[in-house]
């Protein structure tokens, strides 16, 4: 390890590791109801299948480009890198085998089993194989490798059972890909929610699918590959059409190198070794896990629960709430035009944004709607509600990303559908993901041309909007819409260093004006103060502003929830730097830049996370927030994740998560703002009684002091 490495950093990688950890640490939370703490493995696995794929790939190749330089941060080589991360996920996996266990144990207990085969009653075996023999057998694929039969290519995160076999003449190795058509488990009759998972069925028939062979040695197994595609680096005809180009990519995705074998269980030397061999893998980057390698299916047991076991094993239903400050009889566009509207998901729903979309789509005078998309919903009514103001007539252009990762198929389904409807199709930028969340209404009107301009912290993803925190922002302010006007005229020309007098975009001017604020901070010393609400935080030019920022006595809460390069808290270095991370039952999603306190304060939300790619190589948008109401919302937010002592984790000088110390009186912020969106949501409706004592975020402030 390189000795320039910096005090105050951290290795992004590992970060990102720890974070994960926390992921997992949810599951062994007792508050958390049981099967929501299973989604919480499930969360982790696929956490770490696009970690390897994308983060582990990339380095992989990044030090077969260069592999001597050095990681700033960290002071780490690439392959040193490597090393750490290989070292870094074992405690992690047998950490998940563990936790998985204990879960499936107690969840036994209410009649929810994942049963392994020997542990079926003798008419569940008989049903299995039933199944298998007219639903899983006439459609395997079983081969084995030798002089005739090369090795085959396995194809990214599918499961196969290999068995090692002999015969007279030897040894060879046998391999069955488990059928895309099958479902991850088989769910078994009866009144409980008894079921095995299908890798398991298919393990169990080796001996006979293989009935020419001794079967010496057999286990499921997964690899995972390198899936970092990138646009830029692959030889393509100038002339020949972006979606068709993103389409051989996706068909590359899967022939990508091996970063990662997944064992179901442990073998010997000799049949590992072949694995390595073959695969071009060290030991370092096999895996042997007793849980499952995919547990997708875990979000389908709910639905399989009786109604009394479903509220025993899941978190309380929430529905996401009607705005409070918006007349729900009233037109959306009407309202907007009067005064700002500020929604927070996924305690306020996203169909006030979708119901303006669709007004718009018929209103005589809107005459154009211009949007940014990077990733939405399978089904999404604002797909219908573009298409119609396309067909209406309005001039409809959607810059849609086509390179948004691992939806890079929805998106060119989309792409093809709004296309059909008579919209203007974008697809962003050589080298430039277009990342902000931007939609611009144009109305023209007797007394002239006006704006209504939604800028959003999260996609327009109608799924997402229930499950991840973010903040969606409409105003009809003339400057705003100005600037959100130049905004697309220059996506629409390829002109990446507009200039604008609202907004701070990137890649162009969003990072200088984040430096000039932290600068308008340090001027204050002691008197400034910053409060930063991110997703990661890796950019090493923000991490210096920042660490200046400490040093001149400003105040500076982070709150981060995954990455974070910054270490808070080291002496002479970032003293003045405090960063908490909250994992809970939403995705802390909404990012929002606050600099100074009172009359002086500049608060804006964004698109864009601390990190180099968000200044430097995506399209991304802040946006001022002016609206006094809006203001004190946003406020009331960031008061109640600074009040969150239950999931709330402290990130220390060396790098690990701790327990916020504060124990008086816990508070989840996320069930605060629940509570808080119902009872505001009760108020506007005459036919339910508001709760006595206001808002029980304005009772704990009461309680606790500001």
């Amino acid at each position: 390890m390189s000795d320039h490495k910096l005090s105050f950093t951290q290795n992004r990688e590992l970060s990102w590791l720890r974070f994960n950890e926390r992921v997992l640490e949810e599951a062994t939370d007792e508050s958390v109801p049981l099967l929501e703490r299973l989604k919480f493995v499930s969360i982790f696995t696929s956490n770490l299948d696009e970690f390897f794929m994308i983060r582990v790939g990339s380095l992989h190749d990044l030090d077969a480009m260069d592999h001597g330089a050095v990681d700033k941060k960290s002071g780490m080589t690439y392959r040193q890198q490597l090393g750490a991360i290989y070292a870094a996920v074992r405690p992690l996996i047998a950490r998940k085998d563990t936790v998985c266990t204990g879960l499936q144990r107690q969840l036994s207990e209410y009649g929810v089993c994942e049963l392994s085969m020997d542990q079926l009653e003798k008419p569940e075996q008989k049903y299995v194989k039933q199944y298998f023999a007219q639903e899983i057998d006439p459609i395997l694929s079983p081969q084995i490798v030798d002089s005739h039969h090369p090795f085959p290519h396995f194809v990214n995160k599918v499961l196969h059972v290999g068995a090692l076999l002999r015969d007279k003449r030897g040894e060879v190795f046998g391999v069955i890909p488990l059928p895309a058509s099958l479902p991850e488990v088989l769910f078994l009759p009866g009144a409980d929610v008894r079921y095995v998972k299908m890798p398991d069925i298919l393990l169990s028939q080796v001996e006979k699918i293989f009935s020419n062979y001794e079967v010496v040695e057999k286990t499921v197994f997964c690899v995972t590959r390198n899936a970092d595609i990138t646009p830029n680096d692959e030889a393509f005809e100038v002339d020949e059409d972006f979606r068709a180009q993103m389409k051989k990519l996706l068909r590359s995705r899967t022939k990508l190198a091996p970063v990662r074998l997944e064992l179901g269980s442990q073998v010997g030397g000799r049949f590992r070794d072949y694995f390595c061999h073959h695969l071009d893998l060290t030991r370092e980057q096999v895996y042997t896990t007793s849980s499952p390698m995919q547990m997708g299916y875990v979000f389908s047991l709910a639905d399989k629960l009786p109604p009394t076991l479903h509220s025993s094993l899941t978190y309380p239903p929430f529905v996401p709430q009607d705005a409070a400050d918006l007349e729900p009889g009233e037109s959306v566009l009407r309202q907007v035009l009067r005064r700002d509207v500020l929604l927070s998901y996924p305690y306020e729903s996203m169909e006030p944004l979708l119901r303006l979309i669709r007004e718009a789509a018929s209103d005589p005078e809107v005459i154009s709607i211009k949007i940014t998309i990077y990733r939405l919903a399978r089904r999404a009514k604002l797909v219908e509600y573009l298409c119609a103001a396309a067909e209406n007539g309005k001039d409809v252009t959607v810059m849609i990303e086509l390179r948004a990762r691992f939806d890079e198929q929805n998106n060119i389904d989309w792409s093809q559908r709004l296309e059909e409807a008579g919209c203007r199709i974008l697809y962003g930028f050589d080298g430039y993901k277009v990342h902000s969340k931007v939609c611009l209404i144009t109305r023209k009107d007797r007394s002239g041309v006006s704006y209504i301009t939604q800028v959003g912290t999260g996609n327009y993803n109608e799924k997402t909007a229930a499950q991840y925190t973010d903040l969606s922002y409409i105003t009809a302010d003339p400057g705003i819409g100005a600037d959100a006007t130049e905004f697309f005229k220059n996506l629409a020309i390829g002109n990446l260093e507009g200039e604008y007098q609202h907004l701070m975009v990137a890649p162009f001017s969003l990072k200088k004006c984040l430096i000039a604020l932290i600068d308008r901070e340090i001027a204050k010393g002691g008197q400034g103060y910053i409060f930063l609400k991110l997703n990661s935080v890796t950019d090493l030019d923000l991490i210096l502003k920042l660490r200046q920022a400490s040093q001149a006595g400003v105040r500076v809460e982070m709150i981060v929830r995954g990455i974070c390069c910054l270490l808070p808290g080291v002496e002479g270095e970032t003293d003045h730097i405090q960063v908490t991370s909250i994992v809970g039952r939403y995705l802390e999603h909404a990012r929002i830049y606050l600099f100074g306190r009172e009359q002086e304060e500049l608060l804006y939300i964004s698109s864009a996370d601390f990190m180099t790619r968000n200044m430097e190589r995506r399209v991304e948008v802040a946006c001022p927030i002016r609206s006094k109401a809006a203001r004190e919302e946003i406020h009331r937010i960031i008061e109640a994740q600074r009040m969150d002592n239950t999931k709330a984790r402290r990130l220390g000088a060396d790098g690990l998560y701790r327990p916020v110390s504060d124990r008086t009186g816990l508070v989840n912020c996320q069930e605060v703002l629940m509570r808080d969106a119902a009872e505001a949501a009760a108020r506007i409706q005459p036919a339910r009684q508001k709760r006595p004592g206001g808002s029980l975020l304005r009772r704990l402030l009461g309680r606790r002091g500001r």
